[in-house]
């Protein structure tokens, strides 16, 4: 069993990552991507080196979907590759950062890739408004986040929008955090964890997918 948990900055990925791997049993997998060998390239010539510091980060991505394929553990993964592919290297698409040529390679790579590997039994998209994104941000207090643009979450935000809504083909199940907090509240947690049952073991009646939490 492979469930995903997809989200913009400061939406509670990891946090919920954490519980759900608690709850069920499973085993909780984080970012695997602590380097890059290009970031410090692109930060100085950020149109010049983004192809190659988007290329990386793929290439361990896709390694890490692979492992998780081969693995016969339950896993609960916070971010995927889906994720780095129609939000993060998308968005430094519009910005500019990469040509038409170079995300068109980029993507025909990524879809190649795709056809050797599965996706996940759920998707969780954790939706969430930039007022959220931007509270949490200041509570946790990750100093190098501080200084996030509005306007970055914002583009975030359309992104995912658009990646869960038109390019996503798998089981999804979206939940809207803003009025919930699944950390403090067990009831809030309980209704998502009802949710995931329904999804993936029919446990409890739950025909739209869609449907927000």
């Amino acid at each position: 069993m492979h469930i995903a948990i997809a989200g913009n900055i400061g939406s509670g990925k990891t946090t919920l990552t954490t519980l759900l791997a608690k709850h069920y049993g499973w085993t909780p997998r984080f970012e695997a991507v602590d380097y890059n060998p290009y970031m410090e390239d692109y930060y100085r010539d950020i149109p010049r080196w983004s192809f190659a510091m988007e290329v990386f980060f793929l290439k361990e991505r896709f390694k890490d979907l692979i492992a998780l394929s081969r693995s016969s553990e339950h896993i609960v993964q916070d971010r995927s590759i889906f994720e780095g592919v129609y939000v993060f290297a998308a968005n430094n698409k519009e910005l500019g950062n990469m040509d038409d040529r170079d995300f068109t390679t980029y993507m025909e790579l990524f879809e190649q890739m795709m056809t050797i590997v599965k996706l996940p039994d759920l998707m969780i998209y954790l939706r969430s408004s930039v007022a959220h994104l931007v509270a949490n941000i200041q509570l946790r207090g990750r100093e190098y986040e501080q200084k996030i643009p509005l306007e970055y979450l914002e583009n975030l935000n359309k992104r995912y929008e658009d990646f869960i809504n038109n390019k996503y083909k798998g089981r999804l199940l979206m939940v809207d955090v803003d009025n919930i907090d699944f950390l403090h509240n067990p009831k809030d947690l309980a209704g998502i964890i009802d949710r995931i049952d329904a999804r993936l073991f029919g446990l409890f009646s739950d025909s739209n997918e869609h449907t927000d939490i």
